[in-house]
């Protein structure tokens, strides 16, 4: 956990470091790389949605080894576009007084090799908002309740997992189970006789929920002590879920995933020990 050690207040809670690189750049088809990890979810739904918004071929993409160290995210070899080894060089470039965690995803200007921007909540958007503003998965008539979904999803689940995960204290580690999960109790009430978030149809608020909880039964569930049930135990966050699957699960790497959490949180996992389960085959029954 060293590289979190910034990020624990007195009281042993997790608080995650502000984004210090927030450029919203206009367009420009072939300018700007985009760099993930897979095993991330923040950087996982800027994938999805580059994806679902035909966007492969105006932003490239560049993936990092799953394993972090303590130089940060580090390329699978020299990357070809930017030629740089370490996302951390394009971090240097943009501000060589940065002092922060090097996060994904990335926005990486080729023209400079600088990074653009760090604003995994605002990238996905301008996706939507400037890329593709014709884009139903930030519609202006349903803004409003994407926005009130996203706000308790974010600091509740999203960052919720990492909250209990991280916590350096049992208060602080209760205090985010039980935000967590009433969170996530909520949610499986709303879908009682909803099928997705927000107005029957796909949107930015699904997106940033589901890349949790196809997370949360491999990782977070038994990882972060967020074990109250598993997610194949609430039934309509199931169904729900399976359902996303079927229609981004190729996005999904079980392999960068695992290999990311339990190998590189040492002070969680100090035997890097990967679990062989849950089968993931689980997902497509």
């Amino acid at each position: 956990m060293a590289q979190f050690s910034q990020e624990t207040s007195t009281t042993g809670a997790f608080v995650r470091q502000p984004n210090r690189f927030t450029a919203r750049p206009e367009p420009e088809p072939g300018r700007y790389r985009l760099v993930v990890s897979l095993a991330c979810p923040w950087a996982h739904r800027a994938v999805i949605v580059r994806k679902l918004l035909g966007l492969e071929d105006d932003i490239s993409l560049a993936v990092v080894d799953p394993i972090r160290d303590e130089k940060g995210w580090r390329f699978q070899g020299t990357d070809p576009v930017l030629g740089i080894d370490y996302l951390k060089e394009a971090y240097d470039k943009a501000d060589g007084s940065y002092e922060g965690r090097v996060t994904v995803p990335a926005l990486v200007d080729t023209t400079t090799g600088e990074v653009v921007t760090n604003d995994y909540p605002q990238i996905t958007l301008d996706f939507s908002l400037k890329w593709r503003p014709e884009s139903t998965l930030y519609p202006e008539h349903l803004r409003e309740e994407i926005d009130a979904w996203i706000e308790p999803i974010f600091h509740h689940v999203n960052n919720g997992v990492y909250k209990a995960g991280f916590a350096t204290s049992q208060e602080a580690y209760e205090q985010a189970y039980t935000a967590l999960f009433t969170g996530l109790d909520r949610i499986e009430e709303h879908l009682t006789d909803h099928t997705y978030l927000v107005g029957e149809q796909l949107t930015e608020a699904d997106i940033r929920l589901w890349t949790t909880l196809v997370r949360f039964d491999a990782v977070y569930h038994g990882h972060f002590k967020c074990n109250r049930n598993k997610l194949t135990e609430m039934p309509n966050l199931w169904a729900y879920a399976k359902r996303l699957f079927a229609q981004f699960g190729d996005t999904v790497d079980w392999d960068h995933i695992k290999r990311h959490y339990y190998v590189t949180h040492h002070g969680i996992n100090p035997t890097g020990i990967v679990p062989a389960g849950p089968d993931p085959e689980v997902w497509t029954r």
